[in-house]
């Protein structure tokens, strides 16, 4: 092997994967963290090195060149041996210091992580714990994440999951709301009532039609992709929701309880290479022990059947 050939920067590779990726210099630098300057530097000290233009500059993004492109896949698969060389690392160390970055949708972490951190915090005070509140799927083979709970099965090999437990949801609405406009006895008396959906506007209309619910087009005029956000609607009047039952929702008025009582999967995902590190471990276990004493809580209080 030619070992002299192999004699790229690192922090090169990275920052043009990453500017590929993130379309311009300035979504690059936010997203590892560097000013743009050294990010821009780093970019065309590789250009410098490979003998080609990577990039064709524009004033607010970046467009990949055919060169570029063609470089685009071989970086992406150097990215891809890093972070593999990163989770072997990590799956054996063998201490409870170090970062764990758990990621979850907005409503559970605001409800069900507070208490596992401040646990976690006096069981290894040397334990650094990254919180990450978002609706999008962390990506755990790039280590955007050691951690996720999802409401999915994990589809990919290298990923394990432990489906922990269910949770409830069901229909929400303003006391003012239902002043307004009645509190429905029956699935058939929604007719005439406003609801909110999700981000993806089908998709909404099919959830609603997984419950028995028909929504016409105009009965759903408001929608959000963030559970805060669905809340507030909420609270606001606007309609009725579809919302996972919790602490959130006090103040609310629960619609239809024993005719709409929806559960929902909870999954902890972590990849397989980080099973033998003792803090994603600790970790792991405590979210468990945690979300199923939350689970069991909840079905005592919202006991009805599934729908």
């Amino acid at each position: 092997m030619k070992w002299s050939a192999l004699d790229y920067d690192w922090n090169q590779v990275r920052a043009f994967v990453a500017t590929a990726r993130e379309g311009s210099f300035s979504a690059a630098s936010r997203a590892l963290g560097l000013t743009q300057p050294t990010l821009s530097r780093q970019v065309s000290g590789l250009e410098a090195r490979l003998g080609v233009t990577l990039f064709e500059r524009g004033k607010r993004s970046m467009a990949l060149t055919q060169a570029g492109a063609a470089m685009l896949e071989p970086a992406e698969i150097m990215l891809d041996g890093a972070f593999a060389l990163s989770l072997a690392a990590d799956g054996q160390a063998s201490t409870l210091q170090g970062v764990v970055t758990i990621t979850a949708t907005s409503l559970i972490a605001m409800q069900h992580l507070p208490p596992v951190v401040a646990r976690l915090r006096r069981i290894a005070p040397d334990l650094q714990l990254d919180v990450i509140a978002s609706n999008s799927v962390q990506d755990l083979k790039r280590r955007e994440a050691d951690i996720a709970i999802r409401h999915v099965r994990p589809e990919q090999d290298d990923l394990i999951g432990k489906l922990v437990c269910e949770h409830a949801a069901g229909l929400f609405a303003s006391p003012d709301y239902l002043d307004r406009v009645g509190r429905p006895l029956t699935l058939a008396e929604l007719e005439g009532h406003d609801f909110i959906g999700f981000d993806d506007a089908d998709r909404s209309f099919e959830y609603y039609e997984d419950i028995g619910i028909t929504v016409p087009k105009d009965r759903m005029q408001v929608r959000s992709g963030y559970g805060e956000v669905l809340v507030s609607l909420t609270r606001e009047g606007l309609g009725i929701c579809i919302l996972p039952c919790g602490t959130y929702c006090e103040g609310l008025e629960r619609v239809l309880p024993e005719a709409v009582n929806i559960q929902f999967p909870v999954w902890l995902v972590t990849h397989r290479e980080l099973q033998t590190n003792p803090r994603i471990r600790l970790v792991f276990d405590h979210l468990t022990s945690a979300l199923q004493h939350e689970a069991d809580e909840t079905t005592v209080s919202h006991s009805s059947p599934k729908v």
